[in-house]
């Protein structure tokens, strides 16, 4: 998770909410992202996204079956989608996202199957986005 917020502190030094991501399979990071939405011009360049096209890419395969995706925010609707069908069975996220998390539709988006542990370097996470929120009012 450390790592993850080290791309989260990437994404803030490049004016791009801090959010990061990393995907771990067999205890070694395959992939590592930051929020891009705005380098990118891409509303969907979103760190649980970018880091999942590159797991795909390292692996050769479109599911990650055998992988955590480490996140310092709650995933949105959007990654939460993509989590489901690339099959990751487990999600660790730092802080919750009250206006935007996938938990404010459906906590059902995943397999039953699918273990999620949230509040993991909650704190850290929290700071991190607050702090940005309040130097950078969007």
């Amino acid at each position: 998770m450390q790592v993850a917020l080290n791309e989260a502190r990437i994404a803030m030094d490049k004016g791009e909410i801090p959010i990061g991501a990393i995907i771990v399979c067999h205890d070694k990071i395959i992939a590592k992202a930051h929020n891009q939405t705005e380098t990118l011009n891409d509303a969907t360049a979103h760190a649980e996204m970018l880091a999942i096209t590159g797991a795909m890419a390292t692996l050769g395969s479109k599911y990650l079956k055998d992988c955590t995706l480490y996140v310092t925010v709650e995933p949105c609707l959007m990654c939460a989608g993509a989590i489901h069908w690339a099959q990751i069975p487990k999600i660790v996220y730092g802080t919750k996202d009250r206006k935007k998390g996938y938990s404010s539709y459906s906590t059902k988006i995943f397999s039953q199957k699918t273990k999620v542990i949230s509040g993991i370097l909650e704190k850290e996470s929290t700071e991190i986005l607050s702090s940005f929120f309040k130097n950078n009012l969007r």
